[in-house]
């Protein structure tokens, strides 16, 4: 039973430095003598270093991880959301780039009703910037027996130009204001 125990002992004794150890061949933490005795002299090195934490900091470094622009600022987004605002919308994802509207009929025809998906392939106002999809969902009586088809480039065309139209015009107010 000890020589067990021992066995155990041999076998985790060199894992528990290796891991100890690490890469640089040094136990972590730092050496005692480069730090001084007392704590407050000891935050204020680390500050000094940049080790040290602090609410103004962390609130200068928080767009370090990328440049996002908000959504508002986002000519292509907003005409897209303005040329479609008569539709109720089912997933809005900003970060992701896509709108995907409920699907949406008039009072007219009940039975027929379309949804429409607009992704974002990027943020420069150009025309293959926009990936429009629309579908059309007929339905027999009672809304019973559907059938969904992707609609003819008619509609997308129709909506890319619009929505590309509308997004020139914001740019052109943005860049107004921008130079007055």
């Amino acid at each position: 039973m000890n020589s067990i125990k021992y066995l155990k002992l041999i076998i985790l004794l060199p894992l528990i430095s290796f891991f100890l150890v690490g890469c640089n061949g040094k136990l972590p933490g730092g050496d005692a003598r480069k730090f001084p005795d007392d704590p407050k002299k000891r935050v204020e090195q680390n500050i000094k270093e940049g080790r040290g934490f602090t609410i103004n900091g962390s609130l200068k470094n928080l767009n370090k991880g990328g440049t996002f622009e908000f959504a508002s600022s986002n000519e292509l987004w907003r005409a897209s959301l303005d040329i479609i605002d008569f539709m109720p919308l089912a997933s809005v994802n900003y970060s992701g780039g896509i709108i995907i509207t409920d699907w949406y009929s008039d009072d007219q025809n009940l039975n027929e009703s379309i949804k429409i998906s607009i992704r974002f392939l990027t943020n420069e106002v150009r025309s293959d910037a926009l990936d429009i999809k629309v579908f059309t969902k007929i339905c027999e009586k009672n809304l019973m027996n559907c059938k969904i088809v992707q609609t003819e480039k008619v509609l997308v065309t129709e909506l890319k130009k619009q929505i590309l139209k509308k997004a020139a015009i914001y740019k052109a107010k943005k860049k107004e204001e921008e130079d007055n």
